[in-house]
């Protein structure tokens, strides 16, 4: 599974006022929510319920915040680069800048998986990070990620 599978491209956001942990969550399921066409309240619960078991803040200031979603007809990508980094209790203490939401339906197991392996590989790269990070334009931010897909198939 590729990047290009699930990332809604036309949701990328260059600079998200992160606050904290807690409004960024807001932000994200908001955002998600008006593109998915489900309640906001429903899915920042999901989120939430998916961190409580553990953050999903995986170091190098990138976060993968994840959720299955009751209803969702696919699998859905949003990615968000934060204007300041949030302190998001991330594995390596390093604060946040970088977002990849993911939404899964239920019964989309193995394909979740696969979805938050392909987000996995693009973000273990430094260099990507280093390139999303100078990207000024969410037609930039789009070109690295996908890019970056492109390589990781080769």
């Amino acid at each position: 599974m590729q990047l290009a599978d699930f990332l809604d491209c036309d949701a990328i956001k260059t600079a998200l006022p992160g606050g904290n942990k807690r409004s960024l969550m807001k932000q994200l399921a908001e955002l998600a929510a008006q593109r998915i066409g489900a309640k906001p309240a429903d899915v920042l619960a999901s989120l939430n319920e998916r961190e409580q078991l553990g953050s999903t803040g995986f170091g190098q200031g990138v976060a993968i915040p994840h959720a299955k979603i009751e209803g969702l007809a696919g699998i859905y990508g949003l990615f968000a680069r934060l204007s300041e980094p949030v302190d998001y209790k991330a594995i390596d203490g390093r604060p946040v800048d970088l977002i990849f939401l993911l939404l899964s339906p239920p019964d989309a197991g193995a394909e979740h998986l696969k979805a938050l392996a392909s987000i996995s590989r693009v973000t273990r790269d430094a260099a990507t990070l280093e390139r999303l990070r100078g990207a000024r334009s969410r037609d930039a931010l789009a070109a690295v990620l996908m890019g970056a897909d492109e390589r990781d198939a080769a």
